[in-house]
């Protein structure tokens, strides 16, 4: 059974479908939602990775590079991390790594751990001696596996999270930044999901879930299953002589060569 919270999350996805499918259709078509499973061809998948790239890097980097309110503040025209969400978000859409809450939540939890262990640390990375210092390659890798922890945790795992941790550890500009480090990370992650579902629902779907990905379908019974289900029944008995026995696949040991015989001892009775 699976756990409560997975259940909770489940059920708010299934709100949301719902509440997105009351929308109209070409609303609700570049928030994800379709009727039937597309199938893109593989040049729209090229080119809609291409494109989406191209606007999603180009557009942040209009935005921090050309504002006056984030360059008086030595904001960077571009947070490194979301080059690889770019190919995340653009390339493999269909990815549970690529969904929206894992890019806004995993990189939000990745900035808040990296800024609070600089600050713990108090690193001055403007200085030679300190970039040379035990301390930074001890912050730099305990934000890593501390932001891993919690994107396990919060199911927000993006994997350039990880480089959204270091960058205050490890760049002096984004440490410069301290708590303001969080809202450009917010803003950035929301101009890469608006662009994604601009771009990546002309011809394919974005995303594939929002809160929870959809439960799997039950499972089948395995073969090994089924057989010993046939062997259970009243009368019969699987003979297994040492000569003639057929290996099976790997993990599912042998079955002799003879079929189901009667089990004269209980017929008779």
């Amino acid at each position: 059974m699976p756990p409560r919270d997975e259940n909770d999350c489940a059920a708010a996805e299934h709100r949301l479908q719902a509440a997105i499918s009351r929308l109209p259709r070409c609303i609700g078509r570049f928030l994800g939602y379709r009727r039937e499973k597309t199938n893109p061809s593989l040049s729209a998948t090229y080119v809609g990775g291409l494109v989406g790239a191209f606007g999603g890097i180009a557009l942040l980097q209009a935005v921090f590079g050309h504002t006056q309110h984030f360059t008086s503040r030595g904001v960077p025209q571009l947070v490194s991390s979301y080059g690889a969400s770019a190919i995340l978000c653009y390339g493999a859409i269909d990815s549970p790594l690529a969904q929206p809450r894992p890019l806004i939540g995993g990189h939000f939890f990745s900035a808040t751990v990296g800024v609070i262990i600089s600050i713990l640390f108090r690193l001055d990375l403007s200085s030679d001696a300190d970039r040379l210092s035990h301390s930074q390659w001890i912050a730099g890798a305990l934000a890593a596996a501390i932001a891993l922890a919690v994107m396990h945790f919060t199911k927000t795992m993006h994997p350039p999270g990880g480089t959204t941790a270091l960058l205050p550890c490890v760049d002096s500009g984004i440490r410069a930044m301290r708590w303001y480090f969080l809202p450009v990370v917010l803003l950035s992650s929301a101009l890469v999901l608006v662009s994604a579902l601009l771009i990546n629902n002309i011809q394919r779907q974005y995303p594939t879930f929002w809160i929870a990905p959809p439960p799997l379908p039950p499972e089948l019974p395995s073969f090994h299953q089924r057989h010993q289900h046939r062997a259970t029944w009243p009368g019969f008995q699987v003979q297994r002589p040492e000569s003639a026995s057929y290996p099976l696949k790997k993990g599912y040991g042998s079955l002799s060569a003879s079929t189901l015989r009667p089990n004269t001892a209980n017929t008779s009775k």
